[in-house]
């Protein structure tokens, strides 16, 4: 047994009860009445920096959520490791959907329960206790600084200031992020591509009160009738996004990548069986994992009008509204498919409703290098741990932020995540494997150790 399995086998269990206590802090940052958590969780966050030997720790202010930084200082001329992670959480409705309370993490079948077991809350506290590690065994190759926001949830409407303002505070070689994920436990892989993201909300308004609709029914336009047809026309018939200019600046993937990223192992009918649906939908011409990797996408995530009550109430509603992201891919701009996509909605309402497109937040898309000596040092990391070589993988997900560090602290992030597609984030029943948190506790250490020796190596 090496130095690391021996100090997670002796700490294990204090290990999860202390994430347990991060867990069971509410901290929805999409929800006003949880302002104080966001602030219990920074502080918490603190508190278990400085536990782990960080030299200093605080909370710092911005003008939304507050973030929590912490820092080890053990040579300047060493290589830092700045570690990203994120306080906040996805909210949790529909409540009733369930097992178990979302706040009072449980451990079933090897996996823990609960809202952030996964997303971000398991996998950050896996830096902390991989960083106490490291200290307490005096193994520390190199700088740590922390960075745990309490935004990105809402997209991080406020760290690219934050950013700015400390960015002599920040000053790092490499960012390490665990917010992503793996193919499966025994096909280990690493993210080397983030999706962009452009997030809008529609609000259609016909007349100036809801109608009877057996008395205005049929002469007078249902907005919810009306957002229905806008939102099916934004597609074709080939999955292909009907957006003038949506397209414009996608660059498209080469033969001989696509035929390798067709190498990672995927099999449709688990895929399938695992969501218990029968068939799959997406852009002509193009895979299930190129759908979710490579394409840029548009997806309704909220859709409501009128009555939703229990019984009937036959009315024709005054409003309907609905949320729609847009996935995008590299070199597509946020800000520009925002744009594109509020003057074509907005254009092509019929003049029975009026149409209004609120742009609510976005992200730039990312690619990371697989020839650099922190993915390198990633690589390295991940087979050690899992005996297998990593695939690098481009995620559907998006980090908006992390593109944003590339801009204004001018260096790379290294995306080694370890959840898994079953961990169902953002969904009632969250979890977070065991065998995966303890793995990345393990992981974590090698990437230290084989970044600073390629560093080393460079230099």
């Amino acid at each position: 047994m090496s130095y690391i399995q021996e100090y997670i086998q002796n700490n294990r269990d204090r290990f999860i009860e202390e994430l347990f206590e991060l867990i069971r802090i509410p901290s929805i940052s999409s929800e006003a009445k949880h302002k104080p958590d966001m602030l219990r969780a920074s502080e918490y966050w603190v508190q278990s920096m400085l536990a782990a030997g960080c030299d200093t720790a605080k909370v710092i202010q911005t003008k939304g959520n507050p973030v929590a930084f912490g820092e080890k200082i053990i040579d300047p001329k060493l290589p830092t490791v700045l570690v990203y992670g994120h306080a906040d959480v996805m909210p949790v409705d529909p409540l009733n959907l369930w097992t178990t309370p979302p706040f009072e993490p449980q451990i079933r079948d090897g996996k823990i329960y609960a809202r952030g077991a996964d997303d971000d809350k398991g996998q950050a506290f896996m830096h902390a206790k991989a960083f106490e590690l490291m200290v307490k065994t005096n193994t520390l190759p190199c700088n740590v600084k922390f960075i745990i926001e309490g935004e990105e949830e809402i997209g991080s409407p406020n760290l690219k200031e934050f950013l700015i303002a400390h960015k002599e505070l920040l000053k790092a070689d490499v960012i390490l992020v665990s917010d992503t994920g793996m193919i499966a436990t025994d096909i280990p892989s690493i993210t080397a591509g983030l999706r962009g993201l452009s997030y809008v909300e529609v609000e259609v308004t016909g007349p100036n009160r809801d109608l009877h609709s057996g008395i205005f029914g049929g002469a007078v336009a249902n907005p919810a009738n009306v957002l229905a047809r806008l939102i099916a026309s934004l597609h074709d018939e080939n999955g292909k996004i009907t957006i003038p200019g949506f397209y414009d600046d996608v660059i498209e993937i080469s033969a001989i990548e696509r035929a390798k990223m067709a190498e990672a192992p995927f099999d449709i009918n688990t895929y399938k069986s695992a969501i218990e649906v029968e068939e799959l939908e997406g852009e002509k011409g193009y895979t299930p994992t190129e759908h979710t990797g490579i394409r840029p996408t548009l997806d309704v995530n909220g859709i409501w009008s009128g009555y939703t009550g229990e019984g009937a109430k036959t009315v024709l509603p005054s409003k309907a509204f609905a949320k729609i992201s847009m996935r995008l891919v590299p070199n597509q701009d946020n800000e520009k498919i925002s744009r594109l996509f509020k003057a074509h909605f907005e254009s092509f309402a019929p003049k029975t409703v009026k149409v209004n497109v609120k742009i609510l937040h976005g992200g730039q898309g990312y690619v990371s290098p697989i020839n650099t000596p922190e993915y390198m040092a990633a690589e390295r990391a991940v087979e050690e741990t899992f005996g297998k070589k990593p695939v690098p993988v481009r995620s559907g997900g998006s980090i908006p932020i992390i593109s944003t560090f590339e801009e204004v602290l001018g260096i790379k992030s290294i995306l080694l995540g370890f959840g898994l597609e079953s961990d169902a984030i953002h969904s009632p029943n969250e979890n977070f494997p065991l065998e995966m948190f303890f793995k990345g506790i393990q992981t974590i250490p090698l990437f230290y150790k084989y970044y600073c020796e390629l560093k080393s190596q460079i230099v």
